[in-house]
C-alpha cells in the first residue's frame, strides 16, 4: 500500500548493510560496465539488481527493499522524461533515481531533477568514483527530504497520510490511473462512536481506538494502496482496480479483519466503521478532492436516509417495513459502561429490513453506507 510505510532506511542507517541499487538498463554492455563501476568503486557497498524493461523495474519496486534506482531515460517500453514520471507515479516512496542517458541535453537535465530526480549521469562522460559519489550523496539528499516531506504530509498519531498527503501522493495515483486506463476505487472510512469514547472514556482511549484503526487498515490494504487519516474521525483509502468487483472484495476484507480485530479484544467497546466507496474512472477523470468530496456526500446521503427510514419505522403503525436500499450494515454497538443510558437504549430492540429478509439490531446500534449497486 502506498502510504507513509515506505521501505527506505533511516538516516544513519546507511552503513549497516549494502544498498539495493536497481538498475533499469536494456544495454547488456552498458549494465555490464555499471556493475563493473560499482565494484570497483563501492565494493561491497551496494548490491545491484538489473532488468531491461521498465515494466519489469515497476514490479520490482512495488516488491520492496529497493534503496536507489539507476534509470536509462530510453528503454524498448519507455522513452524520455515519461519514463522517469511513471516510476515516480507508481511507487512515489520509492526512492532516488539517478539518471542515466546518452543525451548532453542542459534542458533536459534540468527538467528531470524538477520531476522528483536525484541526479543526472552522461553515459561516457563517468567513472566509477563519479558514479559512487553521486549514489552516495543522492541517497543522503533523499533521506533528509524524506524527513522534512514527513513533518508536512504525515499524521503525526497514526503515521499515515494527513490530508495533504493524501491529496498531494493521490493526485500522481490518478496520473498513473490515466496513462494505463484503469480504474481507481476511493474507500471512505469513518470511525463511529469517537466522541462518545472520548466523553466516556478519556482523549488517550480515543487516541487508542484512532491508532488501532490505523493499523487494521495497513493491515488490510496493500503497500501500493494509500492510506491516510483525512479528519479528526475519517480514513480514506486509494487502491487500483484489479478486478470489477474491486470496491465489494476490498470492504470484505477490511469487515474481516475488524471483526478479527474486535474478536481478540477485550475492552468496553468494539471498533465499529461505517464505509463509503467512490470510484475514480481514467474516461471521466476529476480530481482527488473531487473523488473524496463525492464519497463524503455518498456517506452522509446514506446515512441521512437510513435515519430517516428508522424514524419512518417507528411511526408506521402498519407494521410494515420501510425500504431500504441495498446496504453494508457495520453493527457492533458502543458499550462504554453498561450502566448508562445508551446502553439501556440500545437495549430496546427494533427490527430492519434489507429488502425483504428481517433481523435484529440494537436501535442505536449501527452505522449503514451503501455500496456501488
Amino acid at each position: 500500500m502506498a502510504d507513509s510505510r515506505d521501505n527506505t532506511r533511516e538516516i544513519g542507517d546507511m552503513s549497516d548493510r549494502p544498498a539495493t541499487v536497481l538498475l533499469i538498463e536494456d544495454s547488456p554492455g552498458d549494465a555490464r560496465l555499471i556493475r563493473e563501476m560499482l565494484a570497483e568503486g563501492g565494493g561491497a557497498r551496494f548490491q545491484l539488481e538489473c532488468v531491461d524493461r521498465l515494466s519489469a523495474g515497476l514490479e520490482r519496486l512495488v516488491e520492496g527493499g529497493i534503496d536507489i534506482v539507476l534509470l536509462d531515460l530510453g528503454l524498448p517500453d519507455s522513452q524520455g522524461l515519461d519514463t522517469l514520471h511513471r516510476v515516480i507515479a507508481a511507487v512515489p516512496e520509492v526512492p532516488i533515481t539517478v539518471v542515466l542517458t546518452n543525451t548532453d541535453d542542459e534542458e533536459l537535465a534540468v527538467q528531470a531533477v524538477r520531476a522528483g530526480a536525484q541526479d543526472y549521469l552522461i553515459k561516457g562522460q563517468i567513472d566509477n568514483n563519479l558514479l559512487v559519489r553521486a549514489m552516495r550523496y543522492a541517497m543522503e539528499r533523499y533521506q533528509i527530504q524524506v524527513v522534512l516531506r514527513s513533518l508536512a504530509l504525515i499524521d503525526e498519531l497514526t503515521g499515515l497520510y494527513n490530508r495533504r498527503g493524501f491529496v498531494s501522493i493521490g493526485d500522481q495515483h490518478l496520473k498513473l490511473a490515466d496513462r494505463a486506463k484503469r480504474g481507481l476505487v476511493l474507500i471512505f472510512v469513518d470511525l463511529d462512536h469517537l466522541k462518545q469514547i472520548n466523553d466516556t472514556l478519556g482523549h488517550q482511549e480515543g487516541d487508542r481506538a484512532l491508532i488501532e484503526t490505523a493499523k487494521i487498515l495497513t493491515d488490510t490494504f496493500r503497500r501500493s494502496d494509500v492510506v491516510a487519516r483525512i479528519g479528526e474521525d475519517e480514513f480514506a483509502v486509494l487502491a487500483m482496480e484489479v478486478n470489477t468487483n474491486g470496491a465489494e472484495s476490498l470492504t470484505t476484507r477490511l469487515q474481516k479483519n475488524l471483526d478479527a480485530f474486535n474478536a481478540g479484544e477485550n475492552r468496553p467497546y468494539k471498533l465499529s466503521l461505517s464505509i463509503c466507496t467512490s470510484r475514480y474512472d481514467p474516461e471521466d477523470p476529476c480530481l482527488i478532492d473531487e473523488l473524496v468530496e463525492r464519497a463524503d456526500r455518498s456517506m452522509y446521503e446514506q446515512e441521512k436516509q437510513v435515519w430517516s427510514s428508522e424514524r419512518g419505522m417507528r411511526n408506521n403503525r402498519s407494521g410494515r417495513p420501510p425500504t431500504f436500499p441495498r446496504c453494508l450494515f457495520q453493527a457492533p454497538s458502543f458499550r462504554p459502561d453498561r450502566s448508562s443510558q445508551q446502553v439501556r437504549n440500545a437495549e430496546r430492540e427494533t427490527t430492519s429490513w434489507v429488502g425483504r429478509q428481517p433481523f435484529r439490531v440494537p436501535n442505536s446500534a449501527f452505522r449503514v453506507s451503501k455500496l456501488p449497486g
